[in-house]
């Protein structure tokens, strides 16, 4: 097994790619070692000292780490792990654990424009970030403000904000006039 691994915009995380699948449906975030108790992948890499946050995208796998934490150190433990796992045939996610569907739910009077607002963040926006080795979902829309939730690269990367409202911002304003700001949230 070869796995790549990619530089992201945030460099306190790393990008891996195993090759294959990571998730098949969605998305999963992990921030802790608690948290990662549902993903026996996640679990592994978490047991790598210095390792602060996981994220699981279609095929790909990103890692944060901590501050102190020497990406020369750390990278072989966490290609190890990776490698381990996919060997081992676990599974991703422990059985009956549900990744992450994306988006809040929103209903009510503004049921129209939050649904231009993920579809414009699904077809234009999150394949981007993706790419990036993070994403970036729907959490709300309250009196022209979109709440968003970003995750793995970019949640905690200095150029998100910059890709919020010099990015996202001016692309959801140009096509929902409603839409007077972005904000992030967090977990």
């Amino acid at each position: 097994m070869f796995i790549q691994t990619e530089s992201t915009p945030n460099p306190a995380t790393l990008k891996f790619l195993p090759g294959q699948e990571v998730m098949d449906v969605g998305t999963a975030d992990f921030a802790s070692a608690q948290a990662a108790e549902k993903s026996p992948l996640a679990g592994r890499i978490f047991a790598v000292e210095g390792v602060t946050g996981v994220f699981f995208g279609l095929d790909f796998v990103t890692v944060t780490k901590a501050d102190a934490a020497e990406w020369d150190h750390i990278k072989p433990a966490i290609l190890g792990a990776i490698m381990e796992h996919y060997q081992s045939g676990a599974p991703v996610m422990a059985e009956g654990t549900k990744p992450a569907s994306g988006h809040a739910e929103h209903t009510g009077e503004d049921a129209e424009i939050v649904g231009q607002i993920k579809e414009l963040l699904d077809t234009r926006v999150r394949p981007a970030v993706a790419q990036d080795g993070g994403d970036i979902t729907f959490h709300g829309f309250e009196r022209g403000v979109v709440y968003l939730h970003m995750q793995g690269a970019c949640a905690g990367c200095p150029s998100s904000t910059l890709t919020l409202k010099m990015g996202i911002e001016n692309l959801l304003r140009h096509y929902i006039p409603e839409v007077v700001e972005v904000r992030p949230v967090a977990a």
